[in-house]
């Protein structure tokens, strides 16, 4: 029973705010677009630096001269959960809406740049090296990070609707209760992310490096 009202509730979460899960998706899939193409747009000279201080960080990998995996766990959570925070704070701020979505534009940017980067610079290698270190923990982060915006972007909604419109809806506290749970449990799954990329990523990063460089 428990289980079948918890369903109830995600569904109609999903279909209430599937008009802000699409535009949501389409931002951030615009901004992984536009990362790929910045990579085109950079000099010669910036590729190559680039590029060399990307083959120092592999070699690095290869000698196992990266940080420790606890030391990564930790960066990679401390700065997911910045970043969610930011978005959780911007979320119940009503001027904090369009930086929410600049926010994710970016963290899209930041991905299509990476795998455009990689790929650009070192074809078919390049796309094994970005599957192996982009998108084990990127499963789980971007999903989160579109959910939580979805979220944001929906009270932040709801809370301009009645200061501005006067519109009466549900009340805002429970609604709040319900964003800070849901904000809560997505700390808890980066903390899964941050572990993905602390302990699995960097071992297939070092299995494709020694087998294609």
């Amino acid at each position: 029973m428990k289980k079948k009202i918890y369903q109830n509730v995600v569904a109609n979460h999903f279909r209430e705010h599937s008009s802000i899960y699409l535009f949501v998706i389409v931002l951030f899939l615009m901004g992984v677009i536009f990362g790929a193409v910045v990579v085109n747009s950079l000099s010669l000279t910036q590729k190559e630096d680039l590029f060399y201080y990307l083959t120092q960080f592999f070699g690095q990998v290869a000698t196992g001269e990266v940080a420790s995996p606890g030391d990564l766990f930790q960066q990679s959570l401390f700065h997911n959960s910045k970043f969610i925070g930011l978005i959780w704070l911007l979320g119940i701020s009503i001027i904090g809406l369009p930086v929410i979505l600049i926010l994710l534009f970016i963290k899209g940017m930041v991905v299509g740049f990476t795998v455009g980067f990689l790929v650009n610079q070192m074809g078919w290698h390049g796309f094994l090296l970005s599957f192996v270190s982009v998108l084990p923990q990127n499963l789980i982060i971007i999903p989160i990070f579109i959910v939580a915006a979805t979220l944001a972007v929906a009270l932040s909604l709801k809370m301009i609707k009645r200061q501005f419109m006067k519109k009466i809806g549900s009340p805002i506290l429970p609604l709040f209760g319900g964003y800070m749970i849901a904000f809560a449990a997505a700390i808890i799954c980066l903390g899964a992310a941050a572990g993905v990329e602390a302990f699995v990523s960097p071992t297939l990063m070092k299995t494709v490096i020694e087998s294609v460089i």
